[in-house]
């Protein structure tokens, strides 16, 4: 500390503020070590030399950084209101600093400005192994960030981070690392089949009003606007692992297990340009907006690549979250118990596969008996309950019990849709098409409704 202290009373130099200026020269010119070389004598001349002494206090270190706030603030902050003191939204450090920099920056901004220099503190765990065992390079269980990022690419490491719950220490081997590359590609694939069926959708002209969509599109955007209410509020308390684990879920479940499953049917077959078909791409095309904007923080390369493709802004990090149509608890409710209806038929389906009986689940066709509540939602679907369990034919009955009777189709099967119907050849210029696909290519195209 550049101070020169009188040697009976321990007062400052009268010309500190000069001498700290001169110092700052020195160390500018010379490096730190040039003010601890230059003499009492050499600063103040040697008559004043005899009245003051150079002190050798050194700055505390936590003094120091915890000051941090005030130097790097007000440097790059530079329009914040300095009267009322610099403020981060964030202080962020290991567990160790509760009593480190955290508290030292807390005591000195609250001497200079009554308050804390932060509006939160997030505080980590430490990086351990598998095992949970510290890592040290004697037991030889470091994992060096350059080597996974040049192996797996850095997109890997800042999922495995956002994947970590931080509270607690954070674990990383080989197994752990190929679980978030598992986890990667399964958002990655959903992402490149998403932005596969949008390529030739040009949302200034094929949009289909909320009011006008399918039922099962309207159900998926309301789904994809719950799940971002739930992301947002874990992005606002830093809760990076749940947004992580619940897109994880919503790619897997939601997308692939249950609406982009029963979508590729009217994708793939509906007349390009039908209601049917825009009303399913006008679904993706928000999915998509807003996936995007899900994993951005920490899927940034892939999102930003992505964009490129599908955006029409210069980058993906200047756009806000996008607002999704809600829908209504009905809606939600009713299509929350069909996918669990579902997953029933499914198994059962399944059983008849595994005893050699049954192809694909379009060889099947399908009576379900349910007791009334279920039974009013599967009717509710008329003709396009069929493509919701991905069968040729399905009927709803009334019954005791949700079950389910699993029928082979004794009907030839169509070479364009794969469905097995009754009127594949209907049309003799096209012998091998069933009645809808020559609908959709040749005529009017069918009507669907529901999904």
């Amino acid at each position: 500390i550049p101070f020169f202290l009188h040697v009976d009373t321990g007062a400052l130099h009268p010309r500190t503020m000069e001498i700290i200026d001169q110092a700052a020269d020195m160390i500018e010119q010379g490096g730190i070590e040039a003010w601890s070389r230059v003499t009492t004598e050499e600063i103040l001349g040697a008559e004043e030399a005899k009245q003051y002494t150079k002190s050798t206090d050194i700055l505390e270190v936590w003094f120091d950084s915890g000051s941090t706030f005030w130097h790097v603030m007000r440097g790059t902050h530079n329009d914040m209101h300095h009267d009322q003191g610099p403020e981060a939204d964030l202080y962020l450090e290991g567990h160790d600093q509760h009593r480190g920099w955290f508290h030292s920056s807390l005591l000195l901004a609250s001497a200079i400005f009554g308050r804390a220099p932060y509006k939160g503190l997030l505080t980590h765990g430490f990086t351990v192994d598998g095992q949970g065992k510290k890592m040290s390079k004697s037991v030889g269980n470091t994992v060096a960030p350059q080597d996974v990022s040049n192996k797996m690419g850095a997109e890997i490491i800042r999922l495995w981070v956002a994947a970590t719950d931080y509270s607690g220490d954070l674990g990383i081997d080989d197994k752990i690392l190929a679980r978030v590359v598992d986890s990667y590609r399964r958002i990655r694939n959903t992402l490149r089949f998403l932005l596969a069926n949008v390529s030739d959708f040009d949302v200034t002209t094929d949009a289909v009003a909320y009011g006008d969509m399918l039922e099962i599109d309207q159900y998926a955007l309301a789904r994809a606007a719950q799940l971002q209410k739930e992301i947002i509020g874990h992005y606002q308390v830093y809760e990076f692992h749940p947004v992580v684990a619940k897109i994880q879920l919503f790619c897997s479940e939601d997308l692939g297990g249950f609406y982009l499953d029963v979508l590729t049917d009217r994708l793939y077959t509906s007349a390009p340009k039908s209601l049917a078909r825009r009303s399913a791409q006008t679904a993706l095309h928000q999915i998509t907006h807003a996936l995007l904007r899900w994993m951005a923080p920490f899927l940034s390369f892939t999102a930003e690549e992505a964009w490129k493709i599908f955006g029409n802004g210069e980058t993906i990090f200047l756009e806000k979250f996008t607002d999704l149509p809600e829908g209504d608890e009905a809606l939600l409710a009713k299509w929350t118990r069909l996918c669990e209806i579902r997953n029933v038929v499914n198994k059962d389906i399944e059983n008849v596969r595994a005893d050699g009986k049954l192809g694909s689940s379009l060889q099947a066709e399908i009576t379900l008996s349910a007791q009334p509540e279920d039974l009013a939602l599967l009717q509710s679907l008329a003709d396009d309950l069929k493509f919701v369990f991905i069968t040729s034919a399905a009927n709803a009955v009334a019954g005791d019990a949700l079950q389910t009777t699993v029928k082979v189709s004794e009907n030839a099967k169509c070479e364009r849709c794969w469905h097995y119907r009754e009127d594949v050849g209907v049309n003799p210029e096209h012998p091998t098409l069933c009645g809808r696909c020559d609908s959709n290519l040749h005529g009017d195209g069918e009507v669907r409704t529901k999904a």
